[in-house]
This record gives C-alpha cells, sequence and structure tokens, in this order.
C-alpha cells in the first residue's frame, strides 16, 4: 500500500511542478507532497496498519505530517484513489502532453519554462496539437507513449519531429522502430570483414587488398558506421 500513495504523491508534486507559476502555496504543496512520500518510502510498516490501529492521528505522528496530507492517505485508504489528484491530471493534461515532448528532445522542465519565459519558445504553439493527440490516443498516458515511439525512430535517423508528426505517423505507430544501430569491425583505421569458410579475420587495405588479420581481438574497434 505504501508503494501506490508514494507514487502517487510523487506525481502529484511533478504535477505541481509543471502547473507551474510562481505561486507559493503550490510550491509549499509540492514540497509537502515530496517530504511525505519520502517519509512513506521509509516507514517500515503498511500505512494500512497503522490507521486501523490509530487512525488519521497515528498517520500524522509516524508520518511526522500535517493534517491535510494524512487525510489524503485517509482517502486512498478508503476509496483507493484521491481526488484532488485525479483533478489535477485532468487540469494539467496539455501540459503534460507538452513536457512529455520537449523532454524527449532533451530540454528540462525547468529550461522549457525559462524559455517560454523569455520567448524562446512559443507555449501557445503546443496546446493544440497537444490538445489533439490526447483527443486520438485517447488518454494522456497513451499521448506520451505515442510521443516517445515516434522521438526514438526519429532520433535513431537524425530526422526532426514535432508532436505533428505523431498524427502523420499514426497509423503506423505501433510498427514504429529506431533505425537498427549496426557497429563495423575496424583495424587502424581500415575496415575489417569476418571470413565464415576460413574462419578468419581480415583487414581490407586502402588498394581494396584483403589481408590476413594477425593481432588480438581486442585490437579490434568496433564503430558504428
Amino acid at each position: 500500500m505504501n508503494e501506490k500513495i508514494v507514487k502517487i504523491f510523487r506525481e502529484t508534486a511533478e504535477l505541481l511542478d509543471i502547473k507551474g507559476g510562481n505561486d507559493k502555496s503550490l510550491i509549499y504543496r509540492k514540497t509537502n507532497y515530496e517530504k511525505a512520500a519520502k517519509m512513506l518510502e521509509n516507514l517500515g510498516t503498511d500505512i494500512a496498519v497503522i490507521y486501523k490501529k490509530s487512525g488519521i492521528a497515528g498517520i500524522k505522528k509516524e508520518l511526522k505530517i500535517g493534517d491535510k496530507i494524512a487525510k489524503k492517505i485517509e482517502e486512498y485508504l478508503k476509496k483507493k484513489k484521491i481526488h484532488d489528484f485525479e483533478k489535477l491530471k485532468q487540469n494539467t493534461a496539455i501540459q503534460q502532453i507538452i513536457t512529455h515532448f520537449f523532454k524527449s528532445k532533451g530540454v528540462s522542465l525547468e529550461e522549457l519554462k525559462k524559455n517560454a519565459f523569455k520567448k524562446k519558445i512559443v507555449y501557445s504553439r503546443y496546446t493544440r496539437p497537444a490538445k489533439d493527440l490526447i483527443k486520438l490516443a485517447g488518454s494522456v498516458e497513451k499521448g506520451k507513449e505515442a510521443i516517445t515511439k515516434v522521438a526514438q525512430w526519429a532520433r535513431s535517423r537524425n530526422l526532426d519531429y514535432t508532436i505533428e508528426t505523431v498524427f502523420k505517423k499514426w497509423l503506423e505507430i505501433d510498427h514504429l522502430k529506431p533505425k537498427e544501430i549496426v557497429k563495423k569491425p575496424f583495424f587502424q583505421g581500415n575496415l575489417m570483414v569476418w571470413s565464415q569458410t576460413k574462419n578468419k579475420w581480415y583487414v581490407i587495405a586502402e588498394d581494396g587488398e584483403w589481408r590476413e588479420f594477425a593481432g588480438e581481438e581486442k585490437e579490434i574497434e568496433w564503430r558504428i558506421k
């Protein structure tokens, strides 16, 4: 039970960060969820056992947390979900997609916020395609999965991509795979080949002649070409 609540609390903190802004209350809530998640993670007893024995007072005492967070835990123990968390997921759906898209390009949430603030990234340009992707995929999580697949496929081919690329590739999304990375053997800058019939390595010289490799395998350099 503890692991499930820890996961929800950490996701809640992440979503509050994605929601952003300089609202001190958001930062305070984010910190509280992170602290509660850490305390719960290190707790040696199932929180459900503590609650059954001592109620919400026992939760507050064991985790050294306030009333609001303790009530979130109580809510999960009773209903197997936390309403505020579900609501936060819905309210940040578009932001989650945009954040995930930029993360796939190596841009952290902090960098995204800074660049959006400085107008280096026009955030509003991505809201419409993000919204459309959620509708097409059926959920935020499936939208993220689609972005990840397209990103891996495109990066392996040195291609650029946008959220709109997902729409173009949608019908083949389940078959998109990264380009296989093939490493070839070299010795002192010259390509090598393996002869199945003679069971030997050969080095291809500049003049095209195959010369038997007399060195050790540790001298072979494998490169992507």
